[in-house]
């Protein structure tokens, strides 16, 4: 196998924020990355949403996408009360996933409101 075709194996994490209570993407929302093992917790990213609700790159990909625990952590206070809503309920929402199958691309897609939000794994 040559080594481009080796590079296309390798998986990589997205990320989409969806604003339910106003019908848009959540444009400006912070999202940390951390890497959770043993005892510790590692910040590998520090992104903001775009215009259409999502980051302009992978958060992590290739090499750097091994298996294990991590966690994305979305500010959504912050962009609730910057976007107008400042009668809100959540304010940080920690999202902890286990990766698996690191060769495959996971999408972490959020759907939020003032008061409640919902996950899955995406495509």
């Amino acid at each position: 196998m040559n080594e481009t075709a080796k590079d296309d194996l390798k998986g990589y994490l997205t990320t989409h924020v969806l604003d339910t209570a106003q019908g848009r993407p959540a444009s400006g929302l912070r999202i940390e990355l951390y890497r959770l093992e043993g005892g510790t917790r590692a910040r590998l990213a520090d992104v903001s949403t775009n215009a259409d609700g999502r980051c302009d790159a992978p958060l992590l990909e290739g090499g750097d996408f091994t298996a294990g625990v991590y966690e994305l952590l979305f500010h959504a206070g912050d962009y609730l009360v910057a976007s107008g809503q400042p009668d809100h309920f959540l304010d940080r929402i920690p999202i902890r996933f286990t990766v698996a199958r690191p060769d495959e691309h996971y999408h972490v897609p959020l759907l939020l409101s003032p008061y409640s939000y919902s996950t899955y794994r995406g495509s």
